[in-house]
Order: structure tokens, then sequence, then C-alpha cells
């Protein structure tokens, strides 16, 4: 952390140039403003830069990547069209690296291992596991360790090889293990605020300018379902609804 805050102390900025803008996404919040039109970390982030810069007129920042509603962790945005298309590329070609950490309901036998499906996006908004040779379906692949197990959960950390909707949620489902919360692919009760523990932990790029590798990584937010697993915990508020009503910036 560069030791700025975006509209609020606790909401840490992570990395801030002519180029990108590496922001923290609480549980709850929209990465992308939807057909609802409640607020966005996109828009948030645009009202951002205008403010900073006193800019007139509208502020250009291009969306990359995304993150569940109900996850909380690194989002990396770009500043010019330059940029956005060259982090795109890195994201499709595989150049970028995705690092999560999740709980998971039960205990994992394995303590590492990797997960291949074909995934096909339904009509409800979920996504789901399906034969080979289903029309449309598409490749998802992730590789996971086992940090720790303990009162019938496992914390593991997850390198998210592809970017299918849902993916993680799904995979982990499909095997019998949903993410703690994540009552839409099974999990046996929700979290206190609604979020899903999975969390966006580390995001790795080349700077789409200058090419150096960087990397980008969140302390875990307060009341995150596992502490002890030796990863400092920021102070971050994991809910949306914790920063809301201090902000004013809302609709």
């Amino acid at each position: 952390m560069n030791g700025d805050y975006f509209f609020h102390p606790s909401w840490p900025i992570f990395y801030h140039d002519n180029h990108l803008l590496v922001l923290y996404k609480p549980a709850g919040l929209l990465a992308q403003a939807d057909a609802t039109e409640e607020t966005s970390l996109l828009e948030l982030g645009k009202l951002w830069l205008k403010n900073l810069y006193n800019k007139p007129g509208r502020v250009f920042l291009g969306l990359v990547h995304r993150l569940d509603r109900p996850v909380a962790g690194v989002m990396l945005f770009c500043r010019t069209s330059k940029a956005a298309a060259r982090i795109s590329e890195q994201f499709r070609a595989g150049k970028a690296e995705k690092y999560y950490l999740a709980v998971l309901e039960g205990e994992l036998k394995k303590k590492y291992g990797s997960l291949v499906n074909l995934i096909d996006r339904g009509e409800n908004r979920s996504s789901h596991v399906v034969p080979e040779k289903t029309p449309g379906a598409r490749e998802a692949r992730l590789s996971f360790t086992v940090l720790d197990c303990a009162k019938g959960r496992t914390l593991v950390r997850i390198k998210l090889e592809t970017g299918r909707r849902h993916q993680i949620r799904v995979q982990f489902a499909h095997i019998g293990h949903p993410l703690a919360g994540d009552l839409r692919y099974g999990a046996p009760a929700p979290l206190p605020q609604k979020q899903i523990a999975l969390f966006a932990k580390e995001l790795i790029v080349n700077h789409p300018v200058r090419g150096e590798r960087l990397r980008f990584e969140s302390p875990l937010p307060a009341g995150w379902p596992w502490q002890a697993q030796g990863d400092e915990t920021g102070g971050l508020p994991w809910d949306w609804r914790e920063l809301e009503g201090q902000l004013g910036i809302g609709n």
C-alpha cells in the first residue's frame, strides 16, 4: 500500500500512476454497474479521479477483469485505452497471475491439485459443470494448495488459470466443497453480511508501458473467517455496507 486512500481512510489504494489504478473491492459492491444502476467500483474510480485531478467532463477508466459482487479483494483498472488493451491481452494470453484465498466447506483430502472442467453459463445467472461436447461450454482450469484445515473447513490458496463466470465457486462445489457462505452453490449457511469466503489476494501483471513485473497484494479484511493462517489482516472493511453510509456518494 502506498499510503493513499480511496474516499475513506480505511479504504486503501494499492497502486496509482498515469496508466493504472489498483483498488480494494469490498464484498457487496458491484465491479461494474448493471441493470440495477447501483453504485459500482468502476464508477467510484472515475469519480475519485475526476475529483483528484479536477477534470471537466467524462473520465476514462477501463475495466479489464471482474470480481463477483460477494467477493472482495484486489481489482485493477486502466486509465488509458492503450493500457487497457495491453493489460487485457495479458489476461487473454495467461501472462497475468491471479491468486485467491478461499474457505471451503469440508476437509479436502488432497494437499494440492488441479481442477479442470467444462463450464456452461446457465439462464439463471449461475454456471454449471457440464459434460464434454456441450455446445457453448468453455474449459475452466485452476490449481490449489491446502493451507490449513479446522472445524470441518479447509483454507486453500488458488491460482486461477482461466476466468470463467463463477469459476472457483462452481468447480469446488462440483467436487463437494462449496465456498463458505455461497448459498447459490450449496453452502449450508450464509456468512454475516452475505459475503462468500473468496478473496482476490494477489494480482501480478506487466506494467503496460514500462514492462516491469508488478505485484499487488491485499491484506485480509476484518472478519475474514480464518485468522490463524499466518496472514496479517489490514483492518479493511469486508463488506460495502460498512463504508457506504460513511461516504455520502451513493445513489
